[in-house]
């Protein structure tokens, strides 16, 4: 309390040291073992074209070990520092935390969408960087490059929302483009709730779109080992499953609502050993199915959980 009795603001602690330190490489001591295969790894080597070519862009994080005055813990950055020794370098710059706990860096990661990656790319060669330079800093060539940066047209804005964070494949927004907009927001809108990105599934979708609903609507569509016939049924089968989906996102908070009271209940209807002896008595089937829905962990699908 202060002299006139009003309460101090709580300090908040800083989760890092105000400057970041310069650390020789060999000096850091990793809190993990790299497997063996990491270092063939595709990531292992786009690290590396990373490094060689724009340097190191996120540093390592340490923390600095209590009992060895001096001595820094590797919590996060263990490939890239693996790089560094590959590629000779002997100092790198540090970010210094004030908690030796590896877990917040090593378990929360956000991973790039290729939306994303497609928005930073145009936005180095606005600012005047080349194709040849970016294809060396990500460990592509010049075409890939080019591909990532059409990625886009011919997509509409809607379809472009609705994808901007999924882990949807440069592939997938190449069959999209073969559809007009409003199917293409379907599309996208039936990747989202079935949780599948694969080219696969968009092929699928696409061989079940309607002529009349396709970019270049006049050209007959082939997709090689599927007969018209089956692609009629594929087109029905597909139209049908969007109206259940759309049927049950209608219902979908009334009925886990209800589901949440029901399992509730029967959990509290199961407590009385009475109802239990009875129900084992005359009703053992309902008795099975009442506890499978007593212990249910959720009431969720897991994606959603």
């Amino acid at each position: 309390m202060t002299r006139k009795g009003r309460r101090r603001p709580d300090v908040v602690a800083h989760g890092f040291e105000d400057d970041c330190v310069t650390l020789a490489v060999e000096a850091l001591l990793p809190v993990r073992v790299l497997r063996t295969a990491t270092k063939s790894s595709r990531k292992y080597q786009q690290i590396t074209a990373s490094v060689r070519e724009v340097g190191l862009v996120e540093p390592p994080v340490v923390a600095r070990d209590p009992a060895n005055p001096g001595t820094f813990l590797l919590l996060d950055g263990h490939v890239r520092v693996e790089v560094l020794k590959d590629l000779g370098i002997e100092q790198v710059e540090c970010l210094v935390s004030t908690d030796d706990e590896a877990f917040t860096y090593n378990k929360r990661i956000s991973r790039l969408s290729p939306v994303q990656e497609h928005k930073m790319i145009l936005r180095a060669i606005e600012r005047g960087v080349s194709e040849e330079k970016i294809a060396k800093a990500l460990d592509i060539n010049s075409q890939s490059v080019r591909r990532k940066v059409r990625m886009l047209d011919g997509i509409c804005e809607e379809t472009v929302a609705i994808l901007k964070d999924k882990p949807c494949p440069m592939a997938v927004f190449e069959i999209l483009r073969k559809m007009k907009p409003l199917r293409q927001i379907e599309a996208a809108e039936l990747l989202v709730n079935a949780n599948n990105y694969s080219v696969a599934y968009a092929s699928a979708i696409l061989a079940g779109t309607p002529q009349t609903q396709l970019a270049e609507g006049s050209k007959p569509k082939r997709i090689k080992g599927i007969t018209p016939e089956a692609m009629a049924r594929m087109e029905s089968e597909l139209a049908r499953l969007q109206e259940s989906i759309t049927s049950i996102q209608e219902t979908y908070g009334q009925d886990h609502l209800q589901l949440t009271v029901i399992k509730g209940y029967l959990a509290k209807l199961l407590g009385n050993a009475r109802v239990v002896r009875y129900l084992m008595q005359h009703r053992p089937e309902f008795l099975a199915e009442f506890q499978a829905i007593a212990d249910m962990t959720s009431t969720l699908p897991p994606e959603a959980a």
